[in-house]
């Protein structure tokens, strides 16, 4: 990592949640076949003008030189993205035609397994067309952009393409941050209160999944689509068992069932799980002025086995840890204290995120994104059927469940490691998941 000038004006300093992001992506990289990536995917309603597509991402990309950057170290020691005063690399998009469905989901996994080429690439394209549907599928690096912000980004390209004056779209985009060396009493009484937390969690070892042996993994995906009357459904379920906006505990509490039924299926006994979810952290409500880079802290979910088969205690308790952590400030704490790790290196902050929990850092992680960033019905003209995300999972735990909502559809994505669970169990999980959610409950 190189060090440079920290009196070069505009700089956009990384913040504690993107080193710890960065930590990620070094460990993936060293356990996995790729780093800390995801993938937006577009369903369109026709039959994709490729060229066109290609053509207008290349233009719109040029646009943008921060997404050829990447992480040097200031003199003040402080990480920040250097941006170069071009873009360097050439937009790499890849055009395949298809007609089994079965090629589909293959190809949206090889795009999403794929590593960039080298520390100058943060996103890439891959145009699978299939008769009269096509799926645009944009892998972008997680120290770049994350689900909300990848979504945003594609939602400014649609804008850039639409409005008659295209720079004008691009001028309110953030691109300069403080470098936080400030307020430090602020940051150590947060990281006072994040260990206490952290401490208060850890007297019980979270149960996951064993970790196949052997490196240079891929992830497998699980892609669920519930209609729109399945979706009606489900939201109904969630209002009348959880409460009014009450999606993410009702959800999470079913998943955690699902969860519990594969541990017993393998024969693991299950004493406790614990389940980070993530926390939209943004501020404002023009999403340009924190569209790149990371901008969500966790809360960590407790579970104990006493409590997985009854829904309603479930729901209730997923409520409560919500509750107490929202009231104390514990997500603004975590993502407060995470600016003291920005000086340990991405090896040495990999190993001191495995120390609480000894080793376990989840037993699988849970997202719900709910509304999507993403505001237009049209892609180039055309209708955006659906979205949904195909995110690759840190390992540990190397697990995850991840929902989000777009035009009237919940869609729910598995990502797991290879190896780490069977076909038989996908599948599994896949049945009870929608029997649970979409099945007509009635008030007791």
């Amino acid at each position: 990592m190189r060090f440079v000038s920290s009196l070069s004006k505009n700089k956009y300093y990384l913040s504690g949640s993107d080193w710890v992001i960065s930590a990620l992506d070094y460990m993936m990289k060293k356990a996995t076949c790729s780093g800390n990536m995801s993938q937006v995917v577009f369903i369109l309603g026709f039959a994709a003008d490729h060229q066109l597509i290609e053509d207008s991402l290349r233009r719109f990309a040029k646009e943008l030189p921060v997404l050829c950057g990447n992480i040097a170290r200031a003199y003040n020691l402080a990480p920040y993205w250097r941006i170069p005063q071009n873009t360097k690399e050439d937009l790499d998009i890849k055009v395949s035609h298809v007609e089994n469905p079965s090629g589909i989901r293959l190809l949206l996994e090889k795009s999403a397994n794929r590593p960039f080429k080298n520390e100058n690439e943060h996103i890439s394209f891959n145009l699978i067309i299939a008769g009269k549907q096509a799926f645009l599928a944009m892998a972008f690096d997680h120290r770049l952009l994350d689900a909300r912000g990848a979504e945003a980004f594609l939602n400014l390209f649609q804008q850039y393409l639409t409005e008659s004056n295209a720079p004008h779209v691009l001028q309110d985009i953030r691109l300069s941050s403080p470098s936080g060396l400030s307020e430090w009493m602020k940051k150590f009484y947060a990281g006072r209160n994040v260990n206490r937390k952290f401490i208060a969690l850890s007297g019980i070892t979270p149960d996951s999944l064993p970790i196949p042996i052997g490196k240079n993994r891929g992830f497998g995906f699980k892609i669920i689509t519930f209609d729109l009357k399945e979706t009606e459904l489900i939201y109904d379920n969630a209002c009348r068992e959880a409460g009014y906006l009450m999606e993410m505990p009702y959800l999470l509490a079913n998943v955690i069932q699902a969860v519990s039924g594969l541990f017993k299926k393998r024969g693991l006994s299950v004493s406790s799980f614990l389940i980070p979810v993530s926390v939209d952290m943004r501020a404002g409500k023009d999403i340009k002025q924190e569209l790149f880079f990371n901008h969500v802290s966790y809360l960590f979910f407790q579970i104990s086995s006493g409590n997985m088969d009854n829904l309603k205690g479930l729901i209730n308790s997923i409520k409560q840890q919500m509750y107490e952590q929202v009231k104390s400030g514990f997500p603004k704490d975590l993502a407060e204290a995470s600016f003291l790790t920005r000086i340990a290196p991405r090896p040495v902050l990999g190993r001191l995120l495995r120390l609480p929990f000894k080793g376990k850092t989840a037993s699988f992680i849970f997202s719900h994104l709910g509304k999507s960033s993403y505001l237009s019905s049209e892609f180039i003209g055309e209708k955006v059927e659906n979205i949904f995300h195909m995110p690759r999972v840190p390992v540990p735990p190397g697990l995850g469940f991840f929902f989000n909502y777009f035009n009237g559809q919940l869609n729910l994505v598995i990502s797991y490691l290879e190896e780490l669970i069977q076909d038989d169990e996908v599948a599994m999980l896949e049945t009870d998941i929608k029997k649970r959610l979409a099945q007509v409950k009635h008030n007791e």
